[in-house]
């Protein structure tokens, strides 16, 4: 039985790296570390609506946080690193790494990234795209 995706229509071409990537990021999110996701609208001083996604990453330093935008994907990494001097008597904070991957759509551009009180903020704009309409000449054969 073959399986229904939503790309499946013969109207958009194009889209199968997409896809792709959707089903990536479907397997690879196991909801560590917690993330919001809010909209800030534009202020009065000119700075434009943008787009801020938080992440509670208390422990981390900036120094073992990563913040890379690889072709239309924002990575956030965080790796600690295990100290081994230390003589646990109990042990509930593990020293984990993450890995969180956002699909940018076209035009979104990383404003900014910030570290505090252990929330890693990442703020993204999106510029407004030129409107174009494009005339396609059409080519008569005789």
């Amino acid at each position: 039985m073959s399986r229904m995706t939503p790309f499946a229509s013969p109207l958009l071409l194009g889209f199968d790296a997409m896809e792709k990537t959707l089903e990536r990021l479907a397997k690879a999110n196991d909801g560590y570390p917690p993330y919001n996701i809010e909209r800030i609208h534009a202020d009065a001083s000119g700075v434009p609506e943008r787009l801020r996604i938080t992440l509670a990453v208390a422990g981390f330093s900036e120094a073992e946080l990563d913040v890379t935008t690889e072709e239309n994907q924002l990575v956030i990494r965080g790796r600690q690193t295990e100290q081994g001097d230390r003589d646990y008597l109990y042990r509930g904070i593990a020293a984990r790494q993450f890995q969180r991957m956002f699909v940018l759509a076209d035009g979104m551009q990383v404003s900014g990234a910030s570290l505090k009180n252990g929330l890693l903020s990442v703020d993204l704009i999106r510029p407004e795209p030129a409107r174009m309409v494009r005339k396609i000449n059409i080519s008569v054969s005789e």
